[in-house]
């Protein structure tokens, strides 16, 4: 009987584990979005990155001291005003990507980018995990040459020195237009922690975030 019961153990976890990013949207609730406050954009700089799940990638952004806004949405694809559910086919050609806000005086751009390749998986071709398709490609859409160049000599410098066992294949492209994510998607770890997903995959995450970061995290009020 116990053998039976640490079967079904077995299969529950299983299934929780490669739960995507596209099946969990299932109980998603629509809500206000978190960050609907005014913040000081003045002086500050914009990147967008594509690093799987933008739920993911938007709930350890939001975390960073000198990040002040970070939103979720659609970039690099060929269709305009894109949906959820369209993106998710993989034929729109866009990625799920989270547009950062930061502030250079309170963080550099070099360290933005050393959290971005350290907490995803730039080796993997259209995947992160369980998330499968174009759309959970790893991507750098600069906006300015400064931006382009520093991707550029981070993503040589991190191969040449072999910090991951396989090249990195993340696209560093110039940014053109940022579609944001239906209201649902904004603040979505913060909203729906208790959904699998976020339990499973992105709560982890973020756990070893704070460890390996935890210099350039936000300080608590």
């Amino acid at each position: 009987m116990k053998s039976k019961i640490n079967v079904v153990l077995l299969g529950i976890f299983t299934l929780l584990v490669n739960i995507s990013c596209a099946k969990g949207s299932d109980n998603q609730k629509n809500t206000e979005k978190m960050n609907n406050e005014k913040v000081n954009l003045e002086g500050t700089e914009v990147v967008t990155f594509g690093a799987g799940c933008f739920w993911c990638v938007e709930a350890i952004f939001q975390q960073v001291e000198g990040v002040v806004k970070v939103e979720s949405g659609y970039s690099g694809g060929k269709v305009k005003n894109p949906t959820y559910k369209e993106v998710c086919t993989g034929l729109t050609g866009h990625a799920e990507v989270v547009q950062v806000t930061f502030d250079p005086k309170k963080i550099s751009f070099d360290k933005i980018l050393e959290i971005f390749w350290k907490t995803h998986d730039p080796t993997t071709l259209n995947r992160q995990g369980a998330d499968e398709g174009p759309q959970y490609r790893s991507a750098v859409f600069y906006h300015n040459e400064a931006q382009k160049k520093t991707a550029e000599i981070w993503k040589a410098k991190l191969n040449a020195e072999h910090v991951f066992p396989n090249p990195i294949v993340t696209e560093i492209t110039a940014f053109t237009v940022f579609y944001p994510a239906e209201d649902y998607h904004q603040d979505y770890y913060e909203l729906n922690g208790h959904n699998p997903y976020c339990q499973v995959v992105i709560k982890p995450k973020l756990e070893k975030f704070t460890k390996v970061f935890k210099e350039n995290l936000k300080k608590m009020n």
